[in-house]
């Protein structure tokens, strides 16, 4: 029996030539990350390992993106102290306010992800790397310790469950949509510590964002990883941002899947996860007139420059519903600078938006947009738990970009097409 993507890095990573579903492995890392919530936590464990150095100064990402303009004087103290150790312990890839952005957006710009990587990271959208063909995980706070010690970590290896991608998606269609249907069809728990690897002739119709994103949710349906098939628009991003050389993993032709799923992307309509889990999907049709208070476009999920543009689209020569809130948040400062360059800020800005520096602010309830008891936001995130964006008795309600400006003009959950 032959195997799949995941199960090719991880053998490469463990220096055996094959590896079977639940075997236990120690792999070699790439990339190890953590951000300004996690890596105290990290480097306390470390400290307590009694090590002087981490194993590659280039090969540890920290990130301070969360709470970040510092909210609060826990947010500066955690944020010093992670400031202290990336200095004294040289550690080439650390990135502050200025140059900081969302970690999992800030990454593959950077250049720092390359297809055939094993990447970790202390927080649970780490999956997002799938979308270059590496494989890539969260973990907790300890194993980021050990593993910015010894530069391993132990893996239990997944099965798995193939995703085959066919035909063009329609309309305000995106990656978004695409992954909340799935979402909505498996469940939440439906892909349990598996890899969802995406293949098919529909990859051609899905830009890198829409990959990015794809990957991003991944852990929504809690798989272990997301990844995709590496093609000729990964490879390209990949040289555009990187000047590492590639390593391209093919799943075998006998590769095992515990299941196949077709997805025929040319059926799936805009998608909308009602409160308070990302699988109480309904389609844009079956939304009926449910006001809104907030609109946040952005986060590791959907604030890359593509998403600002179809917001962008929308929102020239509207004004923002007057009873409604909007935060747009560029993903990192280069993003930023790119959507200024283009007029993307005057239009949200002009249309009654306000733009953010890059952070993750709002996505967890951090700050830069806090909803109150009863509030309801349409969001471009990831998650809609119970409380994860303020009160417990606010609603979020997950969405592509498209049905977020939508919803911001109207002051309802609302598409595109219903803009005259």
């Amino acid at each position: 029996m032959g195997m799949t993507m995941t199960q090719k890095i991880l053998a490469a990573h463990s220096g055996q030539e094959k590896v079977v579903v639940d075997q236990l492995i120690l792999a070699n890392l790439d990339m190890v990350l953590g951000n300004d919530i996690t890596t105290p936590v990290a480097i306390n464990e470390f400290n307590k390992l009694g090590q002087c150095k981490v194993f590659d100064k280039t090969k540890i990402s920290l990130v301070m993106d969360h709470f970040t303009p510092n909210k609060d004087i826990k947010a500066a103290q955690q944020c010093k102290f992670i400031r202290e150790f990336a200095r004294e312990k040289e550690i080439k890839n650390f990135f502050d306010v200025g140059e900081m952005g969302i970690e999992h957006a800030l990454l593959p710009e950077k250049g720092l992800v390359v297809c055939g990587d094993l990447v970790i990271g202390a927080d649970s959208h780490t999956c997002t790397y799938g979308a270059l063909g590496a494989f890539s995980t969260g973990v907790g706070s300890t194993d980021m310790a050990c593993a910015m010690a010894t530069g391993k970590a132990w893996f239990k290896v997944p099965a798995a469950f193939k995703f085959v991608l066919k035909n063009k998606p329609q309309g305000w269609v995106s990656g978004k949509d695409v992954i909340l249907h799935i979402i909505g069809m498996v469940g939440v728990d439906g892909v349990l510590y598996k890899s969802m690897e995406f293949c098919g002739d529909g990859l051609q119709h899905l830009s890198m964002s829409d990959r990015l994103c794809m990957a991003n949710m991944a852990i929504e349906a809690g798989a272990k990883n997301g990844i995709f098939e590496v093609d000729e628009k990964t490879l390209e991003f990949v040289k555009e941002h990187s000047d590492r050389e590639p390593v391209v993993y093919k799943a075998d032709d006998d590769a095992e899947y515990e299941k196949v799923f077709e997805i025929d992307l040319s059926q799936i309509k805009p998608t909308v996860a009602f409160p308070h889990l990302p699988e109480n999907t309904k389609i844009i049709d079956e939304v009926e007139d449910i006001k809104i208070d907030q609109v946040v476009i952005g986060s590791c999920t959907n604030g890359r420059l593509e998403d600002l543009v179809v917001a962008a689209e929308i929102f020239k020569g509207k004004k923002v519903h007057r009873d409604c809130r909007v935060i747009i948040i560029p993903a990192t400062q280069k993003i930023y600078l790119q959507a200024m360059d283009m007029g993307l800020l005057k239009t949200f800005v002009e249309s009654g938006c306000i733009v953010s520096t890059p952070t993750c602010g709002p996505c967890l309830g951090g700050h830069m947009g806090i909803l109150a008891k009863g509030e309801r936001c349409v969001a471009t995130t990831n998650r809609n738990f119970v409380g994860r964006m303020g009160h417990t008795e606010s609603e979020v309600y997950l969405a592509s970009p498209a049905i977020a400006a939508a919803s911001a003009i109207l002051g309802k959950i609302a598409s595109p097409d219903e803009l005259v």
